[in-house]
């Protein structure tokens, strides 16, 4: 026999029901203590994991001996910086330094810009071949290194641009352009065309529009290019190791080799290089990092 539990009655007026207290309910969005303790536990052990690689190669890098990381357990009490010292004193760190921030940052502008107006035009304009013009940007990426390596340095060479900053600035700009012309293109269609209109109604060309309302709302998708260019000039080996005769023009990821031979490897001066290579692209994150996320998000849906 079931039994139904009526609801209770208001004293003054018998006749009239009054509302079941409901249960407690969750607030929307409000996880239990249970999800919150597994996903804080998941996202501690992907931190540990991203981080051990770093924590790793700065502890390889106070070992004072080459074969130190074959013995790792032996640096922790013989710890010192003395890598650290020779790397800046006798080698030629401060040319690859130079070398890199002149190449990474060239690229960075010059690519930037040029991918900013070939993304800005397609996306504005209707010219003949517009479509075309953006599928043979990402032919462009489909080539491997390899293959380019040849008829680059061949024509470098005719340009009389090997060994040159402005030759390799100028090759990091044909791998970075089609990526960073896609990435803008796409937020660029995420801006109102009424803004262009606006410009053109207050007298502005297309290049004032273009440099005077449309770029600063593109400031998150320009760092995200600016991000991208850099990285991929600071790191690229196979082209700078190519085109780079003088061991002062050398990048770091060039430098790097050098304390590699044939049958010496010093890796605690590797390690310690590599530690040291990190600050500078640490500190260009830094810079950018209020707006690489929204960058990275605003170009996938169109508003």
């Amino acid at each position: 026999m079931s039994t139904t539990t009526a609801a209770p009655q208001d004293p003054a007026n018998p006749k009239r029901l009054t509302a079941a207290a409901p249960g407690k309910v969750r607030p929307r969005g409000r996880r239990g203590p249970f999800a919150a303790l597994a996903s804080h536990g998941v996202l501690t052990v992907a931190s540990l994991i991203a981080l051990f690689p770093i924590a790793w190669l700065v502890y390889l890098s106070l070992g004072p001996d080459k074969d130190d990381y074959l013995h790792p357990g032996g640096i922790w009490s013989k710890m010192t910086f003395d890598n650290y010292s020779f790397v800046l004193r006798e080698t030629n760190f401060w040319e690859w330094l130079r070398s890199s921030l002149i190449v990474s940052l060239g690229t960075t502008v010059v690519g930037v810009m040029v991918a900013a107006t070939t993304g800005y035009a397609v996306s504005r304009m209707r010219f003949p071949g517009y479509r075309k013009l953006m599928w043979v940007l990402l032919v462009t990426q489909m080539f491997p290194i390899a293959v380019l390596i040849v008829p680059m340095y061949q024509i470098l060479s005719d340009l009389q641009l090997i060994d040159s900053y402005l030759g390799l600035i100028l090759v990091y700009c044909s791998t970075a352009v089609p990526y960073c012309a896609w990435l803008l293109k796409g937020y660029f269609d995420t801006i109102p065309f009424e803004i262009d209109e606006a410009g053109r109604v207050d007298g502005l060309s297309p290049f004032g529009t273009f440099f005077r309302l449309i770029l600063p709302l593109a400031r998150p998708g320009l760092a995200v290019a600016g991000f991208y260019s850099f990285i991929t000039a600071f790191g690229e080996v196979a082209f700078a190791s190519t085109f780079m005769l003088s061991d002062t023009k050398y990048t770091f990821a060039v430098g790097l080799q050098s304390f590699v031979s044939e049958h010496d490897a010093q890796r605690n001066l590797m390690a310690a290089t590599a530690v040291l290579i990190a600050i500078p692209v640490s500190a260009f994150f830094y810079l950018v990092q209020k707006n690489l996320v929204t960058g990275l998000t605003a170009g996938g849906t169109k508003g």
